[in-house]
């Protein structure tokens, strides 16, 4: 099972995220620094970041998380086009820009791509 954390000050946001991952154990967080804590205390699959966290923004907040564990797969809401998400983050590692209101079949296609990843380190660490 994927364990995602959603961060997000915006209830309307974790509540309709949340709907759509049933198949995940969910954590939240309220704020980027909140987020990062439990990201030191935890071990997360996959984070979800909204737009704008109060005390960051999801790309600011991405960035941090790449100091604090890289083998975090991270995905951000992002109102920016295309190529200009992509410019802005670019280095950051992160899996998908997500649209401000994300639909099942984005939760659902970032799930899978998680599950495969968990899937191959699993499989590669227990040949070792």
């Amino acid at each position: 099972m994927v364990t995602l954390l959603l961060v997000s000050n915006n209830r309307n946001f974790i509540s309709s995220v949340s709907e759509y991952s049933e198949k995940a154990e969910i954590f939240r967080a309220n704020s980027g620094n909140e987020a990062l804590d439990m990201i030191a205390n935890k071990t997360i699959n996959l984070v979800i970041s909204d737009e704008s966290l109060g005390d960051m923004t999801g790309l600011e907040f991405a960035e941090k998380l790449i100091s604090l564990n890289p083998m975090v797969d991270c995905a951000v809401v992002s109102s920016l086009s295309s190529k200009d998400y992509h410019e802005a983050s670019e280095g950051l590692g992160l899996m998908m820009q997500l649209p401000v209101q994300p639909e099942k079949r984005h939760l659902e296609q970032l799930l899978l791509q998680v599950n495969k990843i968990i899937q191959m380190t699993s499989s590669s660490s227990r040949l070792s």
